[in-house]
């Protein structure tokens, strides 16, 4: 692992809040007459409120209700966001990686403000080099520029990404990276099986971390 990073998702991956952001989007929508099953919202969590509107709704569509629906959104999901608990083996993994010298960057399409929310509630703000929010880039995953930016903030010149979701992998390949993913954002063992490792949980990451930490050492899955 000598200069190498490890780029975790927040979302789906360190804290529990996927399903909770998926009704908040049904909730937003509903207000506009718009009717979209929670179960097709829930698949495009991990991207940014813009690409998750224009991926259900078609861009013309989305850009006609996408400003009030972002911030109806947001207020809906604040009204529950102390419900949202850090995942199994959250904390543990970041306590592991900082034992072992290891960058970690977090990668998210959230507001810094609720990154840091997040790093508060898992006591953790002293576990991690840095991580990049919204605001640090101009495209959503599955596109590679989240992971990019988050590797770039490492400084270092390998990276492994963790992650929830098939966009997760998508942006790392994207990228060029390696992915290991966890199945706490709900999705199957077939969703993700392009990644280098799929784990239960966090707990099962650290648990096998030795096998993990080498697919830093390879490169993305073709």
């Amino acid at each position: 692992m000598v200069d190498s990073a490890i780029l975790i998702d927040v979302d789906g991956t360190l804290v529990d809040s996927t399903y909770l952001h998926a009704v908040a989007w049904v909730g937003a929508l509903h207000t506009h007459g718009i009717d979209i099953p929670t179960a097709r919202t829930h698949r495009l969590i991990g991207m940014r409120g813009s690409r998750l509107l224009a991926e259900l709704l078609g861009e013309q569509r989305a850009a006609s209700v996408a400003e009030q629906t972002q911030e109806e959104h947001t207020r809906r999901f604040k009204a529950v966001r102390e419900q949202v608990a850090p995942l199994p083996g959250a904390r543990r993994l970041l306590d592991e990686l900082h034992a072992r010298d290891v960058a970690v960057v977090l990668t998210s399409s959230a507001q810094e403000e609720e990154i840091r929310h997040y790093l508060q509630k898992l006591d953790a703000q002293h576990l991690v080099a840095g991580w990049t929010s919204a605001a640090d880039v101009e495209h959503s995953k599955p596109d590679p520029e989240p992971m990019l930016a988050a590797f770039d903030k490492s400084g270092c010149g390998r990276a492994l990404v963790i992650g929830d979701s098939p966009w997760d992998v998508l942006s790392a390949k994207s990228a060029g990276l390696p992915a290991a993913t966890v199945r706490t954002g709900g999705f199957a063992t077939g969703e993700l099986e392009d990644s280098g490792a799929v784990c239960e949980d966090l707990d099962e990451v650290c648990d096998r971390l030795d096998e993990v930490l080498a697919l830093a050492d390879q490169p993305a899955v073709a």
